[in-house]
C-alpha cells in the first residue's frame, strides 16, 4: 500500500506525448544513465527551443554552505540537477520578492539575484524547507524531449506546491511508480540493478 504522505501527491499520466512547463517527467524503470536512472525531473522551461528541468530526487554528500562559502552555517541540501553546468549552482523556491526571480508554475520561482538570496537566507525570511539547491540542470535541444516522450521514456505528472519542497530523496521515483498502479507497482519494487537480486 502506497504510504499516506505518497496518496494523491501525483496527477500522473503514463501516455502523455507532452508537457508542460512546471510537470514532472519521471523516468520509466529501464532508462539508464548516472543522472536519469529512476530520476524524477522538474520542467522549468519548455518552448520550441529546447527544454531545461532539474532531477528532484538524486542528492549529493553536501549542504549548500559547503559549496558555497556566503552561505556558512545554512544546512540545506545540494542535489545533482543533471549533467549539464555542474559547477553552476541553481536554485527554486517559493519566494518572489526575491528580485530577479523568473516564475515557472504554482508559486514556485527560478533563481534570482544572488545577493538578495543570501541575505533572505541570513535574515530567515528563507527558511530551509521553502528552496532547493541544484548543482547542474538538465537540458534538452528543440524536439528532442518530445522524441523521448513518443518512445516512453518519461511519463508526465505533477508535484503540488504544497509539496514541492518535501526530501524525497530516493523514494521519490519508487512511490511514483506504486501510484501509478499495476506493472508500475512491481517495477518500484524491481531492484535496480537486476543481477542483485
Amino acid at each position: 500500500m502506497v504510504d499516506e504522505l505518497f496518496q494523491d501527491l501525483f496527477k500522473i499520466r503514463p501516455n502523455r506525448k507532452n508537457i508542460k512547463t512546471g510537470e514532472i517527467l519521471i523516468a520509466e524503470p529501464f532508462l539508464e544513465g548516472k543522472y536519469f536512472s529512476r530520476s524524477v525531473v522538474y520542467i522549468t522551461e519548455h518552448d520550441e527551443k529546447g527544454s531545461i528541468g532539474f532531477v528532484m530526487n538524486k542528492p549529493m554528500y553536501y549542504d549548500v554552505c559547503d559549496v558555497v562559502s556566503e552561505l556558512e552555517g545554512i544546512h540545506i541540501p545540494v542535489y545533482i540537477g543533471g549533467p549539464v553546468e555542474q559547477e553552476q549552482l541553481y536554485y527554486l523556491h517559493n519566494h518572489p520578492e526575491l528580485l530577479h526571480a523568473q516564475p515557472v508554475a504554482d508559486g514556485i520561482y527560478w533563481g534570482g539575484d544572488f545577493r538578495h538570496l543570501v541575505y533572505l537566507l541570513r535574515e530567515g525570511d528563507i527558511l530551509p524547507g521553502e528552496i532547493r539547491f541544484f548543482a547542474g540542470y538538465s537540458g534538452w535541444e528543440a524536439g528532442q524531449l518530445k522524441k523521448e516522450l513518443s518512445e516512453s521514456s518519461w511519463m508526465v505528472g505533477r508535484i503540488p506546491m504544497e509539496r514541492f519542497f518535501e526530501d524525497f530523496e530516493n523514494d521519490l521515483w519508487g512511490k511514483s511508480m506504486e501510484e501509478l498502479g499495476g506493472i508500475h507497482r512491481i517495477w518500484a519494487n524491481f531492484p535496480e540493478n537486476p543481477k542483485m537480486n
